[in-house]
């Protein structure tokens, strides 16, 4: 058995070793370096948005680089008893170095995953739309589902999740629906979740009780921040009032107060109502149309994004990224990666990481084509 956790140490050394360069830990030590030098200097504070900009900065490098230092410390004290236990003939400390090896495993891929969270709008908040798609009244009754599913998601990561837009269907669900996500990392985590999800269920809205499919998709693109400049010239957007709609309820306005902003050379139309006066949903209007002019951007100078955007462009069969069958059987299954769970429940409420972790850092479906039907 030691022989095998000694091995496990070193492949564990070596993935975390390997994250080194990825993870820029020079660089970031440098930047430390920096901003605590700054931080001494007179004026520093004259400028304190600026300032407690800097210091959260350097509180996120700190971080990273302290994982990175605990992970390489916890594998050398493992392997450093390993070694006295076999000197010694010592079981229980042989048992004690195999046992501290999930716990550095676990750590080991939380910072895989970092790595792949270093995009620029990775830690930003952002914006996530649901559109019901074939199906019918299913297909709106799903966009629902996945708004309920994403939300709690969100909750337990301590993110806030307020609703921008909605336009009810006529029976039940939505038709679309529109979220503002605020978490750290939650344009990191949620762009995974781009693409078309396909429900198949015993319809709740069919008389007979047959089995239907129901398709709906999810975009997801990050709150662009102040810093980032993006200007929209008067002649190119309309802007106007209207009374709220939607299905109703206390946060939904029902005064001449919902604006309606259309961004005239995309076509791009952002209807906000949740706030409490013009001026609050316009603003708001406009911080979605910038989110969404900026990720156009990202999308045309990223090869990746425009697959992304071309796999959204039909909301049917052959375009989804992940089934969930609740009927003959119970299973969902990721059809990029190839994860799957019969624990459909679970994932209904929230339970998403099984299959964010693996798309983000870049798991492969070898069967992606058979999986599809």
């Amino acid at each position: 058995m030691a022989n095998d956790t000694m091995e496990k140490i070193g492949s564990l050394r070596e993935r975390l070793l390997a994250l080194r360069g990825h993870l820029d830990l020079d660089r970031k030590k440098s930047r430390i370096s920096l901003i605590e030098r700054d931080s001494t200097q007179p004026g520093f504070w004259d400028d304190n948005t600026k300032a407690q900009a800097l210091l959260k900065e350097k509180s996120t490098l700190e971080a990273s680089v302290a994982a990175f230092d605990k992970t390489l410390r916890g594998l050398d004290d493992a392997q450093t008893l390993l070694e006295l236990a076999q000197e010694a003939n010592d079981e229980a400390s042989a048992q004690e170095a195999e046992g501290s090896l999930a716990g550095l495993e676990a750590e080991v891929a939380r910072l895989e995953l970092a790595r792949m969270l270093s995009g620029e709008f990775d830690r930003s908040n952002c914006f996530m739309d649901i559109n019901a798609g074939a199906g019918g009244t299913d297909s709106m009754d799903w966009a629902a589902m996945l708004m309920r599913m994403y939300t709690r998601f969100c909750e337990q990561r301590g993110w806030e999740v307020e609703v921008s837009d909605m336009v009810a269907g006529e029976e039940a669900g939505f038709k679309n629906v529109s979220l503002h996500i605020k978490g750290e990392y939650a344009y990191g985590y949620l762009k995974a979740e781009i693409g078309v999800h396909r429900l198949v269920r015993i319809s709740p809205f069919d008389a007979n009780a047959r089995r239907q499919t129901a398709f709906a998709s999810v975009d997801v693109y990050p709150e662009v921040d102040d810093s980032i400049k993006i200007d929209i010239p008067e002649k190119e957007y309309e802007l106007k009032f209207i009374r709220g709609g939607g299905a109703g309820g206390q946060k939904v306005n029902k005064t001449s107060s919902t604006a309606q902003l259309r961004h005239l050379p995309t076509g791009i139309l952002i209807t906000c109502q949740t706030e409490r006066s013009q001026s609050a949903n316009k603003d708001m209007a406009f911080k979605i149309l910038r989110a969404r002019l900026y990720e156009l951007e990202l999308k045309k100078r990223e090869a990746e994004r425009d697959a992304a955007e071309a796999q959204k462009k039909d909301i049917s069969f052959g375009s989804q990224i992940r089934s969930y069958v609740l009927a003959p059987y119970r299973m969902v299954k990721d059809l990029r990666t190839g994860v799957e769970t019969g624990n459909v429940d679970s994932v209904l409420d929230g339970s998403l990481d099984q299959f964010i972790t693996p798309q983000l850092l870049g798991v492969k479906n070898p069967n992606r084509s058979a999986a599809v039907d």
